[in-house]
């Protein structure tokens, strides 16, 4: 009986291994992180899942709002090829209404912004989105220092790079990775 018992722990332990308990864990992947969405409700990362996403914090006074005519180019000019772009308003550096309403009118009538948007959050510090403190995890301590920062998602979820305000939307740095992101 005891030849059994040994037997079958035996088996259940290698059984384990086979199924992966021993191996590390899967990565957080983006599609795990839900937004509130800028006209109520939600935007669940989820059901972009296989798209590439180009994440970018946003602010209606700041001297990179200009960057909404680019992202919303951008979104126009790649979304049939699986693209998407998300602005995420953020009062983070003082530069946003507080209102999601007025957040929404000023885009849509200053920019024609049709790309989804998140209602106001958070990108830094210890109130930061959970999507935020993921990247900032996931990048070695990368927090958007500005507005109009972004971070771009692969078509597996995981983040494929981050980039500062003065990445612009048609710019070669930005481009080069979305045309990479886009391949994979």
């Amino acid at each position: 009986m005891h030849n059994i018992t040994r037997r079958f722990t035996l088996a259940a332990s290698a059984g384990l291994l086979a199924t992966g308990v021993a191996r590390a864990a899967e990565p957080i992947r983006a599609w795990k992180f839900k937004f509130s969405s800028i006209e109520d409700g939600t935007l669940d990362l989820a059901d972009y899942k296989g798209k590439v996403l180009l994440v970018a914090n946003t602010a209606s006074f700041c001297g990179f709002t200009y960057q909404y005519e680019g992202l919303e180019k951008l979104h126009a000019a790649l979304k049939d090829q699986g693209v998407e772009v998300i602005g995420c308003p953020s009062q983070d550096f003082n530069q946003e209404s507080g209102k999601n309403a007025t957040i929404k009118d000023f885009c849509d009538a200053t920019f024609g912004v049709q790309f989804p948007m998140t209602g106001l959050v958070h990108v830094k510090g210890p109130d930061a989105d959970p999507f935020y403190k993921w990247v900032k995890a996931d990048q070695d301590g990368w927090e958007p220092s500005w507005n109009f920062n972004k971070v771009l998602i692969g078509r597996d979820g995981l983040i494929q790079g981050t980039f500062g305000s003065l990445d612009e939307p048609g710019g070669r740095t930005l481009t080069r990775a979305l045309d990479k992101a886009m391949r994979a």
